[in-house]
């Protein structure tokens, strides 16, 4: 049965009294901590291994050795049809990105600096370019250590309509990849964008495990404390609870998976980077998973080392004793043989009788490497061009090649998770509004279980009605994903009611109000976000549709311009701006606006259209024929682009062509009234009355009041021959100025008189 939410809503509007309010802004969570490099005075020996550990290369500046400057040549992605290259130039590196246009000259060329990596290399390393604003950019192509180091485009990525060099790098990639960055006020909010100040930390520093360590080294320099007071002022792992310490790992080795879910969610009463050694992880994170019933708990990706750990028997037969310290140092990770040793050592402090007795009974190799069959190394199903150690240890080898190329997997639309999400960590979490609010949330943000899930979070809700505003922005992000456009509305009043300073409350509830028509109140809802956010692209875009749809061309047009100006990397602020500059007559303008649009986003099929159209009307064929047939490589099931592409085809004589864009275009949008229109005509210029019929008759049931309709409809029944049946289509269509000649011509022509 389906929910009225709205109805849902207004018990809780009575029951609101005590709102939120936004907090000030929190004091610079990195105060507390001390430079990196201090800790090397006083456990010189332990930084110089740990700085050769992935964590402590995990993020780094560009150089000769990071970035393999030396390599020559390009990649090519087919998917895209895109060329990639890695440039050195003036001291600096870069990655470019061009493909061919119809002259077979380079187009849409498409260069970002690389200012930052991500990642050691064991594994991989991603390129990140910072923009004018602060933000990071994750550019398209990655380096791969697997088949003695290859290049590969990044997770996402290999597919023909990917993120380019828009993906932005948010915080909670940020939060395992990096030590703690400064952030500007304001940016730690829920929803915030997601800005970095200068300096960036350089890798995952020891106080990430150990807690800030500024007190701690003030204390031990100042040479008057004592020894234990010196210690309490540091967090030591080896003193935590066996919870405690274990999380201390988990926090940033633990996912569930990386495919939409989601893995886990931060609570919305926590900063992006508050997280302490020592405190529960639950105050800061809940992590989710699909349901056990699903079929897909046996999945095997990039970071599943916890989760698969706690699969095994050893972990499970442990009953809490079994950590990651167990088998991991993590101030000095062996390598090569000095490895095996280690961790063969770590698998007999357990196993060693067993082992033995096993070996001498001629039922186990004596050979040593117990993890290369127990926990062999497995091709990622996330990350498909890396090996990762599978820490699920087995009885046996899992069979087949693990080693087999495997193409990257898109979970979206209908491959798309459609299930109930379970709280995974921790799983003990015992009945609370946090427990129920949350977990259902998770049904609801990455659209996993949107119909029940919807119903649950407004139950929730309902229960809980001093809830943050944060619930009620995401029941109506659940709503208008769904289409229950006025119940969203209601949800992002809520919102901003209870958070009159959140500007994704504002922003949403200006473009729902905008595609619900109501645009007055949505310039005034987008307006208050800009004075919230005044350096946010996407609210200024919004707001000069808002303007445009009012029909204020020259506020419409400024507005977009101001968001361009904010961020040149968004393609959409372009195409629109240049719909504006083609309806004004400005066509050099507005074809130099959706070439900028394609440049950016070479898949974005609306731009790509738009030029076609535009070079159509220029006479300028051949090159409309590309574009158009680029805008449906990407949206094969855009009837809008076949339409305009079958006019193109019209005017220039090829009129075949044009019927099958007209014929693919009704078969996706039967709709499109125009569509229905132009086929049926195009019908009958060609004698093909009896097919004509039909598009007639669905052009007239669109649009009833069309004389047009009326006459064609008339028109082709009569040259079917059917004239008893055009007789009243022709009198309707006599019955109008516009018409009235053709049609009473026509009943004359069948021998009547109007």
């Amino acid at each position: 049965m389906r929910i009225s939410i709205l109805r849902w809503l207004v018990p809780v509007l009575a029951l609101g009294t005590a709102l939120y309010t936004a907090a000030q802004a929190p004091p610079d969570v990195t105060a507390q901590y001390a430079p990196p490099q201090t800790c090397a005075g006083c456990h010189r020996g332990i930084w110089e291994t740990y700085r050769l550990t992935g964590m402590g290369r995990s993020f780094q500046q560009p150089t000769t050795d990071n970035t393999l400057a030396n390599w020559k040549g390009a990649y090519y992605h087919a998917p895209s049809d895109s060329y990639f290259t890695m440039l050195q130039r003036g001291g600096k590196f870069f990655q470019r990105r061009h493909q061919l246009g119809p002259d077979g000259l380079p187009m849409n060329v498409m260069e970002k600096a690389v200012d930052f990596l991500i990642g050691s290399g064991n594994h991989a390393r991603t390129f990140l370019s910072r923009s004018p604003r602060n933000t990071l950019i994750e550019l398209p192509l990655g380096w791969y250590a697997d088949q003695r180091g290859h290049w590969a485009m990044n997770p996402g990525y290999d597919r023909p309509d990917h993120e380019g060099f828009r993906r932005k790098v948010t915080y909670d990639c940020m939060f395992c990849h990096n030590g703690y960055p400064k952030i500007p006020a304001g940016h730690e909010q829920p929803f915030a964008e997601a800005v970095y100040l200068d300096p960036l930390p350089a890798g995952i520093d020891c106080q990430r495990c150990h807690g800030p360590g500024k007190e701690h080294a003030e204390l031990a320099g100042a040479g008057k404390a004592t020894t234990e007071t010196i210690r309490k002022a540091i967090v030591n792992p080896a003193r935590l609870s066996p919870e405690r310490r274990e999380e201390v790992c988990i926090q940033c080795h633990l996912e569930t998976t990386s495919f939409p879910l989601p893995n886990s969610l931060q609570r919305y009463d926590r900063g992006p980077f508050d997280f302490r050694p020592g405190q529960p992880l639950s105050n800061d994170w809940l992590f989710f998973d699909h349901a056990p019933a699903s079929g897909r708990d046996d999945k095997f990706e990039l970071v599943n080392a916890v989760y698969r750990i706690r699969r095994s028997q050893c972990f499970l037969q442990s009953k809490g004793a079994m950590g990651c310290s167990t088998c991991h140092n993590p101030h000095d990770v062996p390598r090569g043989e000095k490895a095996v040793k280690h961790y063969d050592a770590a698998c007999r402090n357990c196993h060693g009788e067993t082992f033995t007795q096993k070996v001498a009974a001629g039922k186990h190799t004596p050979s040593a490497g117990c993890a290369d069959c127990h926990m062999p190394k497995r091709r990622t199903e996330d990350v498909v061009h890396s090996l990762a150690t599978d820490h699920w240890i087995q009885r046996r080898k899992p069979a087949g090649d693990l080693l087999a190329q495997r193409a990257e997997r898109h979970e979206t639309g209908d491959r798309a998770y459609r299930g109930e999400v379970v709280l995974y960590y921790p799983a003990d979490l015992p009945a609370s509004p946090t427990r129920e609010l949350y977990t259902a949330l998770a049904q609801v943000i990455d659209h996993s279980d949107p119909e029940k899930g919807i119903a649950r979070l407004a139950g929730a809700i309902q229960r809980f009605p001093f809830a943050r505003p944060e619930f009620y922005f995401q029941l109506g992000e659940g709503l208008r994903h769904i289409g229950r456009t006025t119940e969203a509305v209601a949800a992002y009043r809520e919102t901003i009611r209870r958070n009159p300073r959140m500007a994704a409350g504002h922003e949403t509830l200006g473009v729902a109000l905008r595609r619900a028509g109501q645009l007055e109140e949505a310039v005034e809802s987008l307006r208050r976000a800009a004075a919230l956010a005044p350096n946010k692209a996407t609210i200024w875009h919004e707001l000069g549709l808002a303007y445009h749809a009012q029909g204020k061309v020259a506020e419409a047009k400024q507005t977009i311009e101001k968001a361009i100006a904010l961020d040149g990397d968004l393609p959409e602020p372009y195409s629109n701006l240049g719909i504006i500059l083609l309806s004004s007559g400005d066509r050099p303008k507005a074809e130099a606006a959706f070439r900028e649009a394609i440049r950016i986003q070479p898949d974005y099929a609306d731009a790509q259209g738009n030029l076609g159209n535009l070079l159509a009307g220029k006479g300028e064929f051949k090159d409309a024929r590309y574009h158009f047939e680029a805008a449906l490589r990407f949206e094969p099931k855009n009837a809008a682009v076949r339409y305009n592409f079958a006019v193109a085809l019209g005017r220039a004589g090829d009129v075949d062509a044009a019927q099958r864009q007209l014929e693919a275009a009704v078969e996706s949008n039967p709709a499109l009234a125009d569509a229905h229109e132009l086929l049926a005509n195009l019908l009958m210029a060609r004698n093909r009355a009896v097919d004509a019929v039909r598009h007639y008759r669905a052009w007239l049931g669109l649009r009833p009041e069309s004389a047009q309709a009326q006459l064609g409809l008339g028109s082709a029944l009569a040259m079917t021959g059917d004239r008893a049946a055009a007789i009243p289509y022709l009198k309707q269509a006599a019955g109008v100025v516009a018409t009235r000649e053709a049609a009473t011509n026509l009943l004359r022509d069948l021998g009547l008189e109007r």
